[in-house]
């Protein structure tokens, strides 16, 4: 098995030319999910000419199976769950809201360093590509698309260089649009098509969203997960 991507940043040059039309255009704003996504959006936000910012989305993991999402969480509060895997599992609700508790808890400590408290730019009217650095089950995705709705872009265009053909196929029911560079089959896991996945800091993606806006990082926390 051979890795398609060197790392994330050359990933997002490959995803970029998936989107070429989308270049150039004043109404076209990128959307990254931090961390992993946002190495990967900062190459196709400068491949395309178009400004970056992140959208905050928090897998809800299985307790015990930390690989393996049940749901996701979106700024805004939106909780989608994926109802096939909590009843295949017999997740309890009790274990459903607890991990919901610790993730809107992450969600917004990353609101706050990774656009200082801010709200999100206005996005109505807009087409929005959100990139992701992969996707396996595509809940989190799901919850970004479904929230971001909620305030009517004219777009949604999902974004990721790697996936399953399946869930490529699933979120064309939720986005406008979905570009994937790659499908490969057996998918196993993200992490098998990069030579380098190793974890993104909160300290690049701060440096990178500084350098997207034109200014300078401002003072980060360690490294969380």
């Amino acid at each position: 098995m051979t890795a398609d991507f060197r790392d994330r940043r050359h990933a997002g040059r490959m995803l970029a030319l998936r989107l070429a039309a989308y270049a150039d255009r004043h109404d076209v704003m990128v959307l990254a999910l931090p961390g992993g996504g946002v190495p990967v959006a900062f190459e196709v936000a400068s491949a395309l000419h178009a400004p970056l910012e992140v959208f905050i989305v928090r897998k809800l993991a299985v307790p015990g199976h930390a690989e393996y999402a049940m749901g996701a969480l979106a700024s805004g509060g939106v909780r989608v769950l994926n109802p096939n895997v909590v009843n295949m599992l017999d997740v309890a609700s009790a274990d459903i809201e607890a991990v919901t508790r610790a993730e809107m808890s992450e969600l917004r400590r990353r609101e706050q360093l990774y656009r200082d408290g801010q709200p999100l730019p206005a996005v109505r009217d807009l087409a929005l590509v959100l990139v992701d650095d992969g996707v396996a089950t595509g809940s989190t995705l799901t919850a970004a698309v479904k929230a971001l709705r909620t305030q009517q872009p004219a777009r949604i265009v999902v974004a990721m260089p790697t996936t399953t053909a399946q869930t490529c196929e699933a979120l064309r029911t939720e986005a406008d649009d979905v570009v994937c560079a790659t499908a490969p089959q057996p998918f196993r896991a993200v992490c098998y098509w990069y030579e380098d996945y190793s974890q993104t800091s909160d300290g690049e993606v701060v440096e990178l969203l500084a350098r997207a806006r034109g200014g300078h990082p401002h003072n980060t926390h360690e490294k969380r997960p």
